[in-house]
């Protein structure tokens, strides 16, 4: 760790080989990467440079997940596909996946025990519950409408520092004393939940170009009827509602240089963007890696987020968070004595491992399905609509953060998302988004008012999949036009020019956003 200062440094301001190194001991050490020539670097860089011709389609637009991609389909199902370059065995191991990622957990003891663990505080009795059909959450619309697919995380300020005093502008923060890291709204019978979720909106007129006028919600987040004492001083909430689940596995296979290579923390080339990366320490490798996933950047890996989930959405231990209770803290003593699904006595790798809640393989092919879920193409791309919205896109300087492209790492053991041209419009860089987004709650080196920049395909497929159009890390939006004027911070100029821009220009925008 005592390098790791210097060798972030190097990450972030160099160009070349040097960078690639660095980059390379942020990236993940599961990953079998063969390097790439200087020849072929040079040709990635040039198909990935952003378009200056918007009179047509450029090559390859229709499938942003390169051969990985899915035909479209007008169901709900549209985001439950695997990757449409998968041979037929692996398919199997995505369909074993996708079996556990839908399983309901049940409560121990359970005469079916390969299901019981769930809890004793939990947020959702199956992944599928909060990503249902493998889309985007909401937050409850209506007071018979309960929180499933969202929940309050929180942290208190300060904390142990070990591990990541080397981190350059780390923030240290610590879980809250009484409550954990994340607020349960369930628990099983005879233990009290720790909260409901209590959400206030405020309506906020905004006045756009051509006489048109939008209406935004403002929220107020508040954790009710809390069940086990006053939240820990200063605690911090922050609202999250469960993200799309497609093409994540292209996300991971993005080599950590070409993500570094866009950072700009110091403004440097003077264009009011400053992307930065969020830096986390993995539980899998021990080691500071790159993070990708999540709101803010928190997870570098598919497998560290989905035993993270696993932990503390449901309360089910595996291999990364081994504790039978989940999310229970010391103070929450029912919790910690109820039934679990655990094994006891075990004292070989192989036992504890068959012990946990969900073992080993078992996280493996959920993470293989998490992987897997396909892109699909886009079709309609030739549109003279589309066409113009994507060179207003571009124009008014939404690719500054939502970058078009990359082209995936050659990888020896992930034939699916090896060596691909992808579109996800996401920079997977931290940037502050103003104090209208801002939840006030750090989370490794992002700030209160940082969020990584959420990718944009499959975004237009929202309603068909999800039945829905919330957005954003709250869903406070209620459509694409709201989330755009929700933008503030580095992003405030690209909102202020949409407001701005005629009628018909931001209709087009819309709609290419919306063909995405």
């Amino acid at each position: 760790m005592s390098s790791f200062r210097s060798r972030l440094l190097i990450s972030t301001l160099l160009l070349g080989s040097a960078t690639a190194l660095a980059a390379q001991e942020l990236g993940d050490p599961h990953l079998t990467v063969v390097p790439r020539t200087g020849a072929e670097a040079q040709r990635i860089a040039k198909v990935i440079a952003p378009t200056q011709d918007f009179s047509k389609p450029e090559t390859f637009e229709q499938n942003p997940a390169g051969a990985a991609s899915v035909e479209v389909r007008a169901t709900r199902d549209a985001f439950s596909q695997p990757s449409a370059n998968m041979d037929f065995e692996r398919e199997l191991d995505f369909k074993v996946g996708n079996g556990l990622f839908k399983k309901l957990w049940v409560s121990a003891p359970s005469s079916t025990r390969a299901s019981d663990g769930l809890g004793p505080l939990y947020n959702a009795r199956a992944c599928q519950r909060c990503h249902l059909k493998d889309g985007r959450g909401h937050p409850p619309e209506g007071p018979d409408d309960n929180a499933v697919s969202m929940f309050l995380r929180i942290s208190v300020p300060g904390g142990p520092e070990d591990g990541v005093a080397e981190i350059e502008d780390w923030i240290a923060t610590a879980p809250d004393p009484h409550y954990g890291s994340q607020l349960q709204d369930f628990s099983l019978p005879g233990i009290p939940a720790e909260y409901r979720l209590d959400i206030t909106y405020e309506e906020v007129e905004v006045p756009l170009s051509d006489g048109e006028t939008a209406t935004l919600l403002k929220p107020t987040y508040a954790a009710a009827d809390l069940g086990y004492g006053p939240l820990g001083d200063g605690a911090m909430l922050s609202p999250r509602i469960a993200p799309q689940m497609i093409g994540l596995g292209l996300v991971e296979a993005i080599p950590a240089a070409d993500i570094l290579a866009n950072a700009d923390p110091d403004d440097a080339n003077g264009d009011g963007i400053s992307g930065r990366p969020n830096i986390v320490i993995s539980r899998e490798f021990e080691q500071p890696m790159l993070g990708r996933f999540g709101l803010k950047a928190g997870a570098p890996t598919i497998k560290e987020q989905s035993a993270a989930a696993f932990s503390g959405d449901i309360g089910i231990s595996n291999v990364l968070f081994p504790d039978p209770w989940g999310e229970c803290s010391d103070g929450e003593v029912a919790c910690r004595q109820a039934p679990h699904g655990q094994g006891t006595g075990a004292t070989d790798a192989s036992e504890i491992d068959e012990a946990l809640e969900i073992d080993v393989p078992g996280l493996d092919l959920v993470t293989f399905y998490s992987r897997n879920l396909g892109v699909p193409q886009r079709t309609g791309i030739d549109d003279a609509e589309v066409l113009r919205g994507k060179k207003m896109f571009y124009s008014v300087g939404c690719i500054a953060c939502h970058t078009p492209k990359f082209v995936t790492a050659r990888l020896e053991d992930q034939p699916e998302q090896s060596f691909q041209l992808i579109w996800p419009y996401s920079d997977f860089l931290l940037h502050d988004m103003g104090a209208g987004l801002a939840d006030n709650r750090p989370e490794g080196r992002a700030t209160g008012t940082e969020w990584r920049t959420a990718p944009l395909w499959g975004i237009g497929m929202t309603e068909a999949v999800s039945g829905h159009t919330r957005f954003l890390h709250d869903g406070r939006a209620r459509n694409l036009l709201e989330a755009i004027l929700w933008h503030g911070g580095e992003a405030e100029p690209a909102r202020n020019a949409v407001v701005a821009m005629p009628k018909e220009d931001r209709d087009a925008l819309l709609a290419f956003l919306n063909n995405l």
